[in-house]
């Protein structure tokens, strides 16, 4: 890929390749452990290895001696570096002066080495110990009324440290669990629980082998799941036909060079993945699918079987509903709400009527809208409408992306937990749970800003950086009386000090975890429902480190000093922790054992296997209730913003300023503008720009802008605009939400464009 001035150009060849493997290897280099990122890699997604904490793509049967992708190794590298961010950095600099660091040169200063409490006179985080830190915090924590504190929880958090802190929260009298589920796939949840009875994907990795069809639909394998890619290009080898329905052209849905084959390394061979590509409009989906549905009733009376009528019968209610809703919508508005043409459309249904088992695959371009909801219903529908569900080689498969957000909430970090799960909790240890309806991570945020909730504790993440609206969330966080973050990295969200704010670190994925019985494992569970051990076994970057188990039973020690819960016994034995998550979740029988055979166990799923714990004991079919939600803007001729990660980029993790595959090098400040928008706009590749975001009036909110922003002129739907987060972020409103599930709209922000004051033509 060439370089132009500035930094901005077009990338011609496949996804992974030589790109992939020079990436890996610069980036190990750049860490300054090449030695321990080796062995690490050779540990990484193996039998009595260590999960890579990056996507959740899970494992395959038959693994390679290095089971990794470009951006585990960016992930471990990150993990294992040499770099430490010492009691004696944080003498050198102060909060205010760490402020003003970029995101990236914040975590590249290396692993937190040792607990850290901040100084008001000094305004810098000072070393304590940690039993000081215990009996300090726990001694804040019961001041507190119960309700006053939120329970945050990263996906990367394993199974056994988010059943304790969930323990810990609920004896604590407290439901609120803002979780990283919230702004992402929540809508998956609620989506799925209300269509098939079960809140997770119904597919499994051996499904791939079976499917004839495909269709990938908002999300971007390339940067965000690239182990996935090796799935693709095994599909479209053998025959199968992928689809994808996304707003951009993604690199890694066109095609992929796999590093790990000889024949295609040595001769710059690739496999071509998608056969079809459907760019909507952002925020169009609904519309999209809705046409497709349409397409299929009229397929259906010109030649009957289209649509599966006796699974549809046997098996779902809601049908007619649905048929009716579909019969009435006209063709001009679902062309305007999904950006493409009727015949394009339809020639969509036609492929899909030819194929006898299909996957539909998602990511967050279908659950970060205020429909969000309502995008992974209607894809459901459209499964249903051909008996594409409850059997082999079909069904739904959410890309989860972070390796146990999945997992955590299957263990308990809900802020609605099901009576079930209290009465066997109180049962099982002895204590009384709370039944109120606890807080998500948008009423928490808002919660604090009011001044209703005084303490926060993070296991994990970078919660103020991630949330919407940074203009509202990072005061708000400093009106706390109590910030609690356990990391191994430093991020902007612990420098939002407040009136008592600690940094504790903890042990990392691939690290040696010993306690009292010896080297523990954790556990933790992928997209598809697999729950398997994963044991570090590298030296700890430091001894001061703790396990994320032991720091959460050292924070319930010092807060609940009556607790009639063996805190130390389950954390000298994290199999003691297994014992009561099957006490508690039946799912989890025999657990100690079944994560004894390679690869672990799979939770059950009964909706895949034709069986719905719904209401009705059958499938629903959805009707969708929300209309183009950005009418006014449409109707203006303004544009709808998806905030996106860079190829160098993971969650909040900057790893670097490249975004490979869209050819951006050493920057962020970029939006990504189709030839056709940016013709209308009279812009060209390289003008600078403000991006405003227009209120639900269709008014400039003059407090939601971000400045100066290089215009990159790529292939993207019609009145549709792309930048990166964190730094689009100011954009979005916490108003802003999925109704049903609370999740923000990340990626459909209605917003206009103007030149930049002082602003030169490129």
């Amino acid at each position: 890929m060439k370089k132009n001035i500035q930094g901005l150009d077009h990338y011609e060849g496949a996804a992974g390749g030589w790109g992939a493997v020079k990436a890996c290897a610069s980036y190990v280099m750049t860490q300054k452990s090449p030695l321990r990122d080796t062995i690490a890699l050779f540990k990484m997604n193996q039998d009595k290895g260590f999960d890579c904490p990056g996507c959740a793509w899970p494992d395959p049967e038959h693994r390679s001696p290095m089971e990794l992708c470009e951006n585990g190794v960016k992930a471990v590298s990150w993990e294992t570096t040499k770099k430490k961010a010492s009691p004696e950095f944080f003498a050198r600099h102060t909060v205010k002066a760490l402020l003003g660091w970029s995101d990236y040169a914040l975590e590249n200063q290396g692993r937190l080495t040792h607990p850290m409490k901040y100084d008001i006179i000094t305004d810098t985080f000072q070393p304590v110990e940690w039993e000081q830190a215990f009996a300090e915090i726990g001694g804040i924590m019961r001041g507190f009324a119960p309700e006053q504190v939120e329970f945050y929880t990263s996906g990367r958090t394993s199974n056994e440290a988010a059943f304790l802190y969930q323990l810990y929260a609920r004896e604590y009298g407290s439901n609120n669990f803002p979780d990283c589920s919230n702004m992402c796939h929540s809508p998956t949840g609620t989506g799925l629980g209300s269509s098939i009875g079960i809140g997770k994907g119904t597919v499994e990795l051996s499904d791939f082998d079976a499917a004839d069809l495909v269709i990938c639909v908002g999300h971007n394998p390339g940067t965000n799941h690239p182990r996935m890619l090796a799935t693709l290009r095994e599909v479209a080898q053998r025959g199968g036909r992928i689809m994808s329905v996304n707003p951009m052209r993604e690199r890694g849905l066109e095609r992929f060079s796999f590093p790990q084959s000889p024949k295609e390394m040595l001769t710059g061979g690739h496999t071509e993945l998608s056969e079809d590509y459907f760019q909507i409009r952002i925020g169009g989906d609904a519309w999209f699918f809705r046409g497709v549905m349409k397409a299929l009733l009229a397929l259906d009376a010109q030649q009957p079987g289209v649509i599966d009528r006796d699974f549809i019968t046997n098996h779902t209610s809601g049908f007619s509903e649905l048929a009716e809703d579909l019969r009435r919508l006209a063709w001009a508005d679902i062309e305007r709400g999904a950006g493409l043409d009727r015949q394009t459309i339809v020639s969509f249904a036609e492929i899909y009527a030819r194929h006898e088992r299909v996957i539909i695959s998602y990511g967050l371009g279908i659950t970060q809208h205020r429909n969000g909801t309502q995008n992974v219903q209607q894809l459901i529908n459209l499964l249903l409408m051909r008996g594409n569900m409850g059997r082999k080689g079909a069904g739904i498969c959410p890309l989860r992306g972070h390796s146990n957000v999945q997992g955590d909430r299957s263990v308990g970090i809900n802020e609605a937990p099901g009576e079930d799960f209290n009465l066997r909790l109180e049962q099982y240890f002895g204590i009384t749970v709370p039944r109120a309806h606890g807080r998500a991570s948008v009423e928490s945020i808002k919660a604090i800003e009011s001044g209703e909730s005084r303490a926060l504790i993070c296991m994990g993440g970078n919660l103020a950086v991630a949330m919407p609206e940074p203009q509202r969330t990072f005061p708000a966080m400093r009106k706390l009386d109590l910030q609690v973050h356990v990391a191994t990295k430093l991020n902007r969200s612990h420098l939002l000090v407040c009136k008592d704010s600690w940094i504790l670190p903890a042990l990392g994925r691939s690290e040696r975890d010993v306690q009292a019985s010896g080297v523990q494992s954790v556990t933790v569970e992928d997209s598809m429902s697999m729950v398997h051990a994963s044991t570090g076994s590298l030296k700890p970057a430091s001894r001061w480190l703790m396990s994320e188990p032991a720091i959460v039973a050292g924070l319930a020690r010092a807060t609940l000093p009556n607790s009639p819960v063996k805190w130390e016994e389950m954390v000298g034995d994290y199999r003691l922790i297994r014992h009561a998550i099957e006490a508690v979740i039946p799912e989890f029988y025999h657990y100690n054992a079944r994560i004894e055979a390679p690869g672990g166990f799979r939770l059950d799923n009964p909706a895949s296997r034709g069986e719905y714990r719904t209401a009705s004991g059958k499938a629903t079919f959805h009707v969708c209730t929300i209309e183009a939600i950005a009418d006014a803007c449409l109707s203006s001729g303004e544009l709808i913003l998806a905030t996106i990660r860079s190829h160098d980029q993971y969650n909040t993790t900057i790893y670097g300023l490249d975004d490979r595959y869209r050819g951006v090098t050493g920057r962020r400040d970029v939006i990504f503008l189709s030839p056709e928008e940016a013709s209308q706009r009279q812009l060209k590749q390289g003008d600078v720009v403000d991006v405003a975001a227009l209120d639900d009036r269709g008014q400039v909110c003059q407090q939601r802008v971000m400045h100066r922003q290089t215009v990159h002129i790529v292939p993207m739907g019609t009145k549709s605009i792309a930048a990166y987060l964190p730094e689009a972020n100011v954009l979005l409103s916490l108003d802003a939400v999925d109704e049903e599930s609370l999740t923000p709209a990340y990626k459909s922000v209605p917003v206009t464009l103007f030149k930049s004051a002082g602003a030169h033509d490129a």
